[in-house]
């Protein structure tokens, strides 16, 4: 039997109740610190030590001390999602859903992390094992078809960004990278104290001070040298405040709500004006994308647009089009009932100039609200946002800029400014400057909202992009490329701002290469994964080698 050792942690390794109940307290201590260093509690130093409770529990099991640690991990874990995003509820049900789901593969993966280092190198150092793999999965939460990058590590940062200057080179897997040396020093600190193994210690030491305070002190720099580079450009962000449970998506407010943009925005345009900017899902009239003159909403637009013919209006609406003949099976076509047509619904952004009509889907789509995965087809035609939507929506298949005049927009919709490599195609395409609209009153006034417009900072660094966000019921603002928010709205509040943004074309690397650093990640844990096969395959030959001789003798 594998003797436990002594461990550095204060919690009991006893099976009694009082240390499992000390194992459960630090399991809900790692959830609490994760949580606190959340946007927009505004502590993300803790977010250093948030995972330190769960490694040294997870060292004291590897070395054979008791505990089961996969539903201590899951406890922290889920603590952590819900507390974090718990309104989420305010939207939709499947809330639910969203904190157990995104618990449990956190879980899983942690969980593979212990294993691997158990088989493959089981003391302090083995606790690196688990920058790939988390980075890993976090790749995974980009790409794949349950799509939830808000919690990645590396979003923490948004509440101080002069700490992250330099994600223009690592966007925000950067940062994530940071949290887990960070963490694993730390842990390793004090493992190795306990130890007495004095070389490893000062080793640890030593390189934790380095990298936590050298990135600080380079981005301190870099923030303080970088000014806004490219043309000033003069643009405007409507908050037209529509409830969108009452009001937004009833009829008898559709041309209300068109209204409310050109009066709130009326009185700031001047000639130097090119751009307005309002929310997602603004024109709900039903856009069909062949007859879009026969839309009143856009004609109106359209007029407005005209008496300042040097200015663009950009908004957002629910579009339809019918399937080309041979689609008809594509997941996200829609029957006509009692007819043999079919149609597919976007959620779009238009640009509305003095002449044309211009429009992108959003791609990057919410789960169990605008999508319903594949492997679900049987609930495809419904849909968990209270009968506000049904079935699933059709995206653009990659990244589209909307150009008027010499300016080309890079427009993320909602969801779509979570996602740190996309909004950079956007820039990698000719994009100067980034427009973000939204309707966050789904959450109402919690820290939902707020969360949200934090995230829009990191796109402004990662691309070096200045950011106009309009969102229904705030908070909109203006944002410069160091991140910097230069103006912002009130929450449930009418409103319109104007402000002078620099337009800027140079790309930065991290537009150019993406999540290079994530994919890197992914090579790796192929690497350990196929490493804990081949030690588990070994170790159970090894096992069945003993036990025959035993018989023998």
């Amino acid at each position: 039997m594998v003797k436990a050792k002594k461990h550095p942690f204060s919690f009991s390794d006893s099976p009694s109740k009082k240390g499992k109940g000390q194992r459960i307290l630090a399991a809900l201590l790692a959830g609490g610190l994760l949580t606190a260093a959340w946007p927009t509690w505004g502590i993300a130093p803790l977010i250093f030590i948030g995972l330190v409770p769960l490694l040294l529990m997870e060292d004291r099991i590897a070395q054979g001390g008791n505990g089961k640690l996969f539903w201590l991990s899951f406890l922290a874990f889920l603590v952590w999602n819900v507390a974090t995003t718990w309104w989420v509820w305010n939207a939709t049900p499947a809330a639910i859903a969203a904190w157990a789901l995104n618990a449990i593969f956190m879980t899983i993966v942690f969980n593979m992390f212990h294993l691997t280092k158990k088989k493959v190198c089981n003391n302090p150092w083995g606790n690196f094992f688990l920058i790939p793999y988390w980075m890993a999965f976090e790749m995974l939460t980009y790409w794949w078809s349950i799509k939830w990058p808000w919690l990645n590590l590396g979003n923490c940062f948004s509440i101080c960004h002069k700490w992250v200057q330099w994600y223009e080179f690592t966007g925000v897997a950067g940062g994530t990278l940071w949290v887990l040396i960070v963490n694993i020093l730390i842990t390793n600190i004090f493992l190795f104290f306990k130890s007495k193994a004095m070389k490893p210690l000062l080793i640890n030491i030593g390189v934790e001070l380095a990298v936590l305070l050298l990135p600080i002190l380079i981005s301190t720099r870099m923030y303080k040298d970088y000014e806004d580079q490219g043309e000033d450009t003069e643009v405007i962000v409507v908050q037209q405040n529509c409830d969108p449970w009452n009001e937004q998506f009833d009829e008898q407010f559709y041309d209300q709500v068109i209204q409310n943009n050109i009066n709130l925005s009326l009185p700031l345009v001047t000639p130097k004006t090119r751009f307005i900017v309002s929310s997602e899902s603004a024109i709900q009239e039903g856009i069909w994308l062949h007859e879009l003159d026969q839309v009143h909403a856009l004609k109106t637009l359209h007029a407005y647009m005209q008496r300042f013919p040097q200015a663009a209006f950009v908004i957002g609406g629910t579009t339809y089009e019918w399937v080309p003949r041979g689609m008809e099976n594509d997941f996200a076509a829609r029957p006509i009932d009692n007819m043999n047509h079919y149609y597919f619904s976007h959620n779009s952004a238009l640009l509305i100039d003095s002449i044309n009509v211009q429009h992108r889907n959003k791609s990057q789509l919410v789960v169990g609200v605008e999508a319903i995965p594949e492997w679900l087809g049987f609930l495809k035609n419904y849909s968990i946002t209270m009968g506000i939507a049904r079935g699933t929506l059709k995206g653009d298949t990659e990244a589209k800029v909307l150009a008027y005049g010499k300016h080309k927009a890079g427009v993320a919709i909602c969801y779509e400014s979570a996602f740190g490599e996309y909004v950079g195609q956007f820039c990698k395409k000719g994009a100067d400057l980034l427009f973000v609209i939204t309707n966050d009153g789904w959450w109402g006034d919690t820290p939902g909202y707020r969360q949200h417009f934090e995230f829009s900072k990191l796109r402004a660094i990662e691309n070096r992009r200045s950011v106009a966000r309009s969102a229904n019921t705030g908070r909109s603002g203006f944002i410069n490329q160091r991140g910097d928010v230069l103006q912002q709205t009130h929450y449930w509040v009418p409103d319109a701002i104007k402000a002078t943004l620099k337009a800027n074309t140079k790309i930065t690397f991290y537009a150019k290469h993406g999540d290079y650093l994530s994919r890197i990640a992914v090579y790796l844990t192929f690497v350990l994964l196929i490493t804990l096969i081949a030690k588990t395959l070994l170790g159970i030959g090894k096992t069945k080698k003993t036990s025959s001789r035993k018989k023998k003798k």
